[in-house]
C-alpha cells in the first residue's frame, strides 16, 4: 500500500525539512569504474548527502550480473535486474527514489515504482538520443519518444541548466526542474608551481581535454586545430586507440583521478571543450577552479556555464577560441568557479525529490537476507524510521 506524505503540520519533523534525516535510493546504470561527469556528479552528491546526515543507498551495476555494452565495453549493463531491484527497494524502505539513468536498472526501478504507486524523480544527464544517433544513425525522434515515455511518469525531471529545461519542455517533457552542479574548489585549485616547465616536459602552451574518448565528444575538432605548443587528452573510451593512431603527436594519459587529475588541469594553459552535445560539462568548472581558462563552442553547456563571462572564450572556430583563451588571466577563471557550490546543488536535489513518509523502516543491514545484503560502499548503517 502506498504510504502517504507526512503533512508539515504534524508534530513530528516534516519529511524533507532541513532537520529530517532521509533514506534515499539512487539508481544509476553509470558507476565506477566508468569515468564521466554522471559518475562524478553522483559520487559527489552521495558524499554531500551523507555529510548532511542522510542515508543513501546506491543501486549500481556491481550489485547485479552484467554484460559489457556493445561497442563500449567500459559500460556494464545489468541482466534481468527486476527482482533484485524490488528486494533492495523493499529492504531499504526509502523516503525517496531517484532514477539517474535510462538503462536496465533505471527501467527496473521505474517499473517497480509504477507498479507499487510510489512517486520517483529522474534526471536528464546526457543526450542519449544524440549519442545513439552519432554511433548508429538511430533516428532522433524515436530516441526522444522513448525518453519522454521514460521521464514523463516522474514527479520531477532534474536538469542541470535553464536552457535544457526550456528545450525539454518544448520537446514535450512535463516537469523539468533545475538541479545544478558544483565543484570541489579545494581539490581543483591553482597550483603556481606547475606553471613553470610542464611536469611532462611538454612544450607550452599546453591545451588539455578531459572526458570520455568517444565519437560524440567531437575530440577530432580539437586535435585537428592548428595550435602552437602541445595537446593532452585525459580519459578513456571506445575511440582512444583510433585517436592515438591518427594523432601521434598528442599526449594521451588515459584516465586520471584525484590529485593527478587536479594537477593535469592546473598545469595546462587552456582547457579545450569541443563537445556540442553535453548538457552541462562538469569538466568546465573543474578546469576553471584550477585557474585554467576554457575554450569551447557557443552551444548548450558552455553557454549555460560560462556564457559571456571572461573566464572562457566561446567561438564557432575552436582554434580561435583556444588562442583567445590563452590571454585570459588565471585569476579570472578561478574567481568565476568559486561561485559553484556542491552543498547548494545538493540542497536543490533534496528539494526536487518526490518524498514519501516511510514509518515502518527496514531493520539494520544484518537482518536483510543474503540476497539483498549490499556492499559497504552502497549501504550505510540503517536509521530508525
Amino acid at each position: 500500500m502506498r504510504l502517504r506524505r507526512k503533512s508539515a503540520t504534524n508534530a513530528d519533523t516534516a519529511i524533507g525539512s532541513s532537520e529530517q534525516r532521509l533514506r534515499i535510493v539512487i539508481v544509476s546504470d553509470a558507476a565506477e569504474p566508468q569515468v564521466n561527469g554522471v559518475v562524478r556528479t553522483l559520487g559527489e552528491l552521495k558524499s554531500q548527502l551523507t555529510r548532511l546526515g542522510h542515508d543513501v543507498v546506491s543501486v549500481t551495476p556491481d550489485l547485479f550480473v552484467t554484460v559489457p555494452m556493445p561497442t563500449y565495453k567500459e559500460i556494464r549493463l545489468a541482466l534481468f535486474p527486476g527482482r533484485r531491484m524490488a528486494r533492495i527497494i523493499k529492504a531499504t524502505n526509502p523516503h525517496a527514489i531517484h532514477i539517474a539513468t535510462e538503462g536496465p536498472l533505471g527501467l527496473a526501478a521505474r517499473r517497480y515504482c509504477l507498479r507499487n504507486k510510489i512517486p520517483f524523480s529522474t534526471s536528464f544527464h546526457t543526450r542519449f538520443g544524440e549519442y545513439l544517433h552519432a554511433r548508429t544513425g538511430f533516428p532522433l525522434k524515436w530516441s526522444y519518444a522513448f525518453l519522454r515515455w521514460f521521464h514523463n511518469r516522474a514527479s520531477t525531471i532534474m536538469v542541470a541548466t535553464a536552457s535544457l529545461q526550456r528545450e525539454l519542455r518544448e520537446r514535450g517533457f512535463g516537469n523539468p526542474s533545475i538541479w545544478s552542479r558544483g565543484v570541489d574548489t579545494d581539490l581543483f585549485r591553482p597550483r603556481p608551481d606547475l606553471q613553470g616547465p610542464h611536469p611532462l616536459g611538454l612544450t607550452r602552451p599546453v591545451y588539455l581535454y578531459v572526458g570520455r574518448v568517444a565519437v560524440e565528444k567531437n575530440i577530432e575538432a580539437f586535435l585537428n586545430a592548428d595550435l602552437p605548443g602541445s595537446k593532452i587528452v585525459v580519459g578513456e573510451g571506445p575511440r582512444l586507440d583510433q585517436l592515438k593512431r591518427g594523432f601521434p603527436d598528442t599526449h594521451f594519459t588515459g584516465a586520471l583521478f584525484g590529485e593527478a587529475l587536479a594537477e593535469a588541469y592546473a598545469a595546462a594553459d587552456c582547457f579545450v571543450f569541443p563537445s556540442r552535445t553535453d548538457t552541462f560539462g562538469l569538466v568546465l568548472i573543474e578546469a576553471l577552479a584550477a585557474g585554467t581558462p576554457v575554450a569551447a563552442y557557443p552551444v548548450q553547456g558552455p553557454l549555460d556555464v560560462i556564457g559571456s563571462h571572461p573566464a572562457g572564450a566561446l567561438d564557432e572556430d575552436i582554434e580561435q577560441a583556444a588562442r583567445r583563451a590563452l590571454n585570459i588571466p588565471r585569476e579570472t577563471a578561478r574567481d568565476f568557479a568559486l561561485g559553484f557550490s556542491w552543498e547548494a546543488c545538493t540542497r536543490q536535489f533534496i528539494a526536487n525529490l518526490a518524498l514519501e513518509d516511510r514509518r515502518e523502516a527496514a531493520g539494520p543491514a544484518e537482518s536483510l537476507s543474503d540476497d539483498v545484503t549490499l556492499p559497504q560502499h552502497a549501504l550505510r548503517q540503517k536509521m530508525p524510521a
